[in-house]
C-alpha cells in the first residue's frame, strides 16, 4: 500500500512524540543502575531491533574505507552524547534538558558550518543568531553564571554541542552509505566499545530490574531511537528534509509533556520562555532567502 503525504506527516508526528518521550525514559534508568550498564544495553538493544528494518529494507550492507571513518567518528560523539545526557537527566529535568538540546543543537549545527565551510550569512541568520543567543540566555539562567556551573544544564549545552558535529557527519556520511546502514553500524560500534569500558560492572545486573526498568529501556532503545529514526529517514525522502526537520520542533513540547505527565516535572517557565524563543532562531537561522 502506497502511502500518501497525509499519511507520512502522521507518523512524523508519531516519531517526534517517540523522540520526546525518550527523555523521560531516561530519566527513569538513571534512578536505577550506573551509567556504564544503562548504556551498553541501550546500543545492544537499539542493534538488535535494527535487524527486522535492515531485512524489510532489503539493502546488502556494506561497508568501505570513506564510510567507515564516519561511522567511527559518529559513534565516539554518540557515546559521548549518552554520557553527557545521562547526567545531565540524572542531576537535571528531562523536560529541560530535551528544550536545551533540541533547540540549541541546529544553532550549533548552524554555527559550525558557517565557521568551517566559510558560510556567507544573511541578515536573517544574523537576526536568528541573535534570538539564539537571547533564547540560551533564557534557558541557561546565565544572569547566575554561578547556578549554571553547579547544574546539569552545562552537561545539556554539551550535548548540543556533540549532536552538532553528528548532524553535520551525518549529513556527509550520506554520499557513501545508505542512512539505515549508518545508524546500524553506529549502534554496532556504540555497543562494542561500550562493552570494552563496561566489562569490569554488573551488565547482568539489568535483570534482577522491575517492570518499569524494562519499559523505559525498551522504549529508549527501540522506540525513542530505531522506530523513530526510521520514519524520520523514510519520510524525509517523502516530504522533503525541509518540512521534515521543521517537525523537530514538536520534540520539546511533547519531551515536556511527558516530563508533567510521567516523572511530575514542573513547568518552568523560564524553560518554557527560551525554549520558544530559540525555536524561532532556528526558524531564522533556516529560512529561505
Amino acid at each position: 500500500m502506497q502511502l500518501s503525504q497525509k499519511h507520512f506527516t502522521y507518523l512524523m508526528v508519531f516519531a517526534m512524540l517517540l523522540w520526546g518521550g525518550g527523555w523521560s525514559a531516561l530519566k527513569i534508568l538513571t534512578y536505577e543502575l550506573d551509567m556504564d550498564i544503562i548504556i551498553f544495553w541501550r546500543f545492544f538493544l537499539m542493534s538488535i531491533s535494527f535487524i527486522p528494518i535492515l531485512y524489510f529494507f532489503n539493502k546488502p550492507l556494506t561497508l568501505d574505507k570513506h564510510a567507515l571513518k564516519y561511522v567511527a567518528a559518529s559513534s565516539v560523539l554518540n557515546v559521548a552524547f549518552m554520557v553527557s545526557s545521562f547526567f545531565g537527566v540524572k542531576y537535571g529535568l528531562a523536560g529541560a534538558g530535551s528544550v536545551i538540546i533540541t533547540t540549541f543543537s541546529p544553532i550549533m549545527t548552524f554555527i559550525f558550518v558557517a565557521f568551517l565551510f566559510r558560510k556567507k550569512l544573511h541578515n536573517q541568520q544574523y537576526f536568528g543568531l541573535f534570538l539564539g543567543v537571547v533564547g540560551g540566555y533564557i534557558l541557561l539562567e546565565l544572569n547566575d553564571l554561578s547556578l549554571f556551573f553547579h547544574s546539569a544544564n552545562i552537561y545539556f549545552l554539551l550535548c548540543a554541542t556533540i549532536w552538532a558535529g553528528v548532524t553535520i557527519l551525518s549529513q556527509h556520511s550520506q554520499k557513501y552509505i545508505h542512512p539505515i546502514h549508518y545508524s546500524f553500524y553506529i549502534s554496532l560500534v556504540a555497543t562494542f566499545s561500550t562493552l570494552l569500558y563496561a566489562k569490569d560492572a554488573k551488565l547482568l545486573s539489568v535483570f534482577t530490574q522491575g517492570w518499569e526498568f524494562w519499559v523505559a529501556m525498551i522504549y529508549l532503545a527501540v522506540f525513542g531511537q530505531t522506530i523513530a529514526t526510521t520514519i524520520f529517514f523514510v519520510a524525509s525522502g517523502k516530504l522533503g528534509s525541509e518540512k521534515t526537520s521543521s517537525f523537530m520542533f514538536l520534540v520539546p513540547v511533547f519531551a515536556l509533556l511527558s516530563a508533567w505527565v510521567v516523572l511530575d516535572e514542573p513547568m518552568q517557565l523560564h524553560i518554557i520562555i527560551g525554549g520558544a524563543v530559540s525555536m524561532v532562531a532556528v526558524y531564522f537561522i533556516n529560512k529561505r532567502v
